[in-house]
C-alpha cells in the first residue's frame, strides 16, 4: 500500500515495517528503528506504492508522537499526490515518562492512516510553517527597523512618516545585492 524512506538513514521500508493496529491505521516504533535519538530524524519521505490506488477523496495521514505526547499531524498522500517528503517537527515529549522495572520505555511513533481528505488540514504543514517562519522574520526586520527611529510621546511611540518606505526600500536592495539574504528569513 505505501513505503516510507528517512532521507540519509535508511532504505525504502514498506509497509511491513509498521505495526498495523487495524485495517486503516499503521505505527512505526521509532525506538526499535533509531533508539533514542528520534528526534534527530527531521524529516520522512512517504509513498503509494506502484499499482496501489486510494479513492480521490481519500488519503495516507502521516502523525508523529513523542514519548507521551499527543499524535501530531505532519501531512498526507493522496491519489494526485503519491509521495512528499514531510518535516517532523517533533513536539516535546510530556505526560508520566517514568517507568517501573518491568515496564517497557515508551516511545516515539510514526502513525499512518487513511482518513477522508475533506477532514484533513492543509497538506503541505511544512510549506505552511516556513511561511509562517519567513513573516515572523520579516516582522522582526521591519520592528527592529522602525525600533532605531522611534521616539517617545507619553505612552506612543511615534516614528517618522516615510519609515515603511525606508525599509521597504532597503530590504529590497539588501535582497537584491545578496541572494543569499532571504534565504536567513527562512
Amino acid at each position: 500500500m505505501f513505503g516510507v524512506v528517512f532521507p540519509n538513514r535508511s532504505f525504502p521500508m514498506d509497509i511491513s515495517t509498521f505495526a498495523q493496529i487495524d485495517t486503516t491505521h499503521w505505527v512505526l516504533d521509532m525506538n526499535t528503528f533509531v533508539g533514542e535519538a528520534y528526534d534527530s530524524i527531521r524529516e520522512v519521505c512517504i509513498f503509494l506504492i506502484n499499482n496501489f490506488t486510494l479513492p480521490p477523496d481519500k488519503a495516507l495521514a502521516v502523525y508523529i508522537q513523542s514519548p507521551g505526547s499527543p499524535f501530531l499531524f505532519c501531512g498526507a498522500v493522496t491519489v494526485t499526490r503519491p509521495s512528499a517528503v514531510l518535516s517532523l517537527p517533533w513536539p516535546e515529549p510530556g505526560g508520566q515518562l517514568q517507568l517501573t522495572a518491568d515496564s517497557t520505555p515508551i516511545s516515539a511513533k510514526i502513525g499512518v492512516s487513511v482518513e477522508d481528505l475533506a477532514t484533513l488540514p492543509s497538506l503541505d504543514v511544512a510549506a505552511q510553517q516556513k511561511i509562517e517562519r519567513l513573516a515572523l522574520k520579516v516582522g522582526e526586520n521591519l520592528f527592529n527597523f522602525m525600533q532605531s527611529f522611534c521616539g517617545v510621546d507619553g505612552s506612543k511611540l511615534v516614528v517618522p512618516m516615510d519609515i515603511l518606505d525606508r525599509w521597504f526600500k532597503k530590504f529590497q536592495e539588501r535582497a537584491k545585492r545578496d541572494p543569499e539574504y532571504l534565504k536567513v528569513f527562512g
